[in-house]
């Protein structure tokens, strides 16, 4: 483990993908990378807003937009291409942060509600890994120290009334990221998981079968430029796992130091 003050993972002429870069966290985080001298395939279905994100850098020029669905092929394919053809075949950090949610109790949700929240959570970063794993490779196999990055949440620690889905996805995002870390660790490649609690961005207004203007209970949110510079952060110094803000810390440790009193905490008391 990496001492707290050692980076060991240097933006500068990187070539890095990060999904979900329209908004929020990736938004951000894609700023924040280029102006530490990485090239971004930046990744989101909405064209004009992957525009304004490259003109809103330092560097316009070293924001390659892709727009597409994340659980594509086609879209997977084309970014991939587009890293290869910047760095040779070589990949320096893949950054899992698209995400999508839902609120509401399971019983009155349609099964296909899950299977997209899944599908866009879990399944598309599964996918992304295994076509960037060559590539990722090929940076330790010369000496550097590629990593992947899964943004995760804190409700993939303890999970929550009415948002099932969401903490489903979660919470399998985080026993494969973990898996994954221990498979990875001989090859040289890091791999970090980042469980903000709630973020300030436009992620509950493209919720899947959700009724318009819910909220999330939640104690205290950081905005998305918080959440990218703690993201960068533990990516630069080679982190693990990171859980952010008080309120998701405290989430996260009371549940393991009592589940049964977190449960009667959180549970749902009639309609």
């Amino acid at each position: 483990m990496p001492l707290p003050f050692q980076q060991v993972w240097d933006p500068q002429d990187s070539v890095t993908i990060v999904t979900g870069a329209s908004s929020g966290i990736g938004f951000e985080l894609t700023r924040m990378l280029v102006d530490q001298g990485a090239h971004v395939v930046a990744v989101a279905r909405r064209r004009e807003r992957l525009t304004e994100l490259a003109n809103s850098t330092s560097r316009p020029e070293r924001v390659h937009c892709i727009a597409g669905d994340v659980t594509e092929a086609s879209t997977r394919m084309a970014a991939l291409n587009v890293a290869d053809s910047l760095g040779d075949g070589r990949l320096d950090l893949l950054v899992n942060n698209a995400g999508v949610g839902a609120i509401g109790p399971f019983a009155d949700a349609s099964p296909e509600r899950m299977r997209r929240v899944m599908e866009v959570n879990f399944f598309a970063p599964v996918d992304w890994t295994r076509d960037a794993l060559p590539r990722l490779r090929s940076v330790s196999q010369n000496g550097g120290r590629p990593v992947i990055c899964n943004i995760g949440s804190v409700l993939g620690h303890r999970a929550v009334p009415d948002k099932s889905e969401y903490c489903a996805s979660k919470f399998a995002l985080h026993g494969w990221n973990d898996s994954l870390r221990a498979e990875l660790v001989g090859d040289g490649i890091g791999v970090t998981l980042v469980s903000p609690s709630t973020t300030r961005s436009e992620f509950f207004d493209s919720l899947v079968e959700t009724e318009p203007d819910q909220k999330s209970n939640s104690i205290g949110s950081w905005p998305p430029r918080r959440v990218a510079q703690a993201t960068l952060l533990a990516i630069k110094r080679g982190r693990s796992e990171v859980i952010l803000s008080l309120g998701g810390k405290a989430l996260v440790y009371a549940d393991r130091v009592s589940p049964p009193v977190m449960n009667g905490i959180l549970a749902k008391r009639g309609r």
